[in-house]
């Protein structure tokens, strides 16, 4: 069940593959299939002894699997369920992946101020974006009341176990699709696999080379609400990229534009001009993680705590009817002659 169907990811669009000049030994496979509310897909080059398609998809569904039944605020069943159905002061024994991936993001929040939390699953609710649609403008009484069951300083690891201090409640989507697709990614090379690309809703990660000996394509798309057109095609190897955007989950009430994407400093939906951000970085869960942190931030504070962190990054911003990018200087740095016309 979904997690990711909230969290409108732009992201980079797969760019058709060519074989022209394969390698008689080595052929592009492809296998697609539904998860988080989306769909992921799977491009991998195989090798004469290089396992069957039907074997590295079972595999890349047990994993995805996985990841559902502990992460998925739409399944009654899951782990993250069971904890957030939990009153203050409660502790409860989680998998090692809910305990790896709370501490990482409690990294990320460290790292922007605040900006990234785990704990703002309340407010989504709040504001009609959780499981149970329902979209509201709440009053600032109603948003106070909720934000004190906000904030990852409330949540804490004890061992083996996840505690809170107040009733709060989790949502993994900041940073779950690009930790299933480094998941997935690590999956693939137990099984040999050494070149390949995984996008899983709109995240991705590329490695390798194709049979024709050509890096990887991906595009990046821009920012509209209705139709996919290719703002940027970039080649990649040994990277993710991750793109957050406020164009195609939101709500509109008197004229006004709500998204999906919240502030937890605030309390309320985000209220600038940025209207996507692709964040390229080794780690797709970091870099999932990070394009959420910038887009709430904005592109003026945003782009200059990139800068800082040495984070490589790409901004679209609204500007009359046109969008403007600006880019940092990791990211013309990171990509060399790797970005396509």
């Amino acid at each position: 069940m979904s997690f990711k169907s909230l969290k409108p990811v732009m992201a980079a669009a797969l760019v058709a593959a060519t074989l022209m000049g394969c390698s008689p030994q080595e052929t592009l496979e492809t296998f697609v299939g539904p998860t988080q509310g989306s769909t992921y897909t799977i491009k991998y080059v195989r090798t004469a002894n290089g396992p069957e398609v039907a074997s590295v998809q079972r595999e890349t569904e047990l994993v995805l699997a996985e990841i559902d039944k502990q992460l998925s605020n739409y399944r009654p069943d899951s782990v993250i369920q069971h904890f957030n159905n939990l009153p203050a002061g409660a502790c409860l024994k989680v998998p090692e992946l809910m305990l790896r991936l709370t501490q990482a993001a409690e990294v990320l929040s460290t790292e922007t101020g605040g900006v990234l939390d785990l704990s703002v699953q309340p407010l989504l609710e709040l504001w009609g974006f959780g499981p149970k649609r329902g979209q509201r403008i709440p009053t600032e009484a109603e948003i106070a009341e909720v934000r004190q069951r906000v904030g990852h300083q409330y949540l804490h690891v004890r061992g083996d176990e996840l505690c809170k201090d107040v009733a709060l409640k989790l949502d993994f989507n900041s940073i779950a699709a690009g930790e299933s697709v480094d998941l997935v990614s690590a999956r693939l090379e137990a099984l040999g696999i050494t070149s390949y690309l995984v996008e899983i809703t709109g995240e991705l990660k590329a490695k390798g080379l194709k049979p024709d000996g050509s890096q990887w394509r991906v595009a990046i798309e821009a920012p509209k609400d209705n139709e996919r057109e290719a703002m940027e095609i970039i080649q990649l190897d040994g990277y993710a990229v991750s793109t957050s955007g406020d164009y195609r989950n939101y709500f509109e009430r008197d004229g006004h534009r709500y998204s999906h994407t919240i502030d937890p400093r605030t309390g309320a939906p985000i209220q600038h001009k940025l209207a996507a951000v692709t964040v390229i970085d080794p780690s797709a869960m970091r870099a999932d993680g990070l394009s959420t942190a910038l887009m709430v931030m904005g592109s003026e504070e945003g782009l200059a705590f990139a800068e800082r962190q040495g984070i490589a990054a790409l901004f679209v911003s609204h500007v009359e009817k046109n969008f403007v990018s600006v880019r940092t200087r990791n990211f013309d740095l990171l990509l060399g002659q790797g970005r396509q016309p």
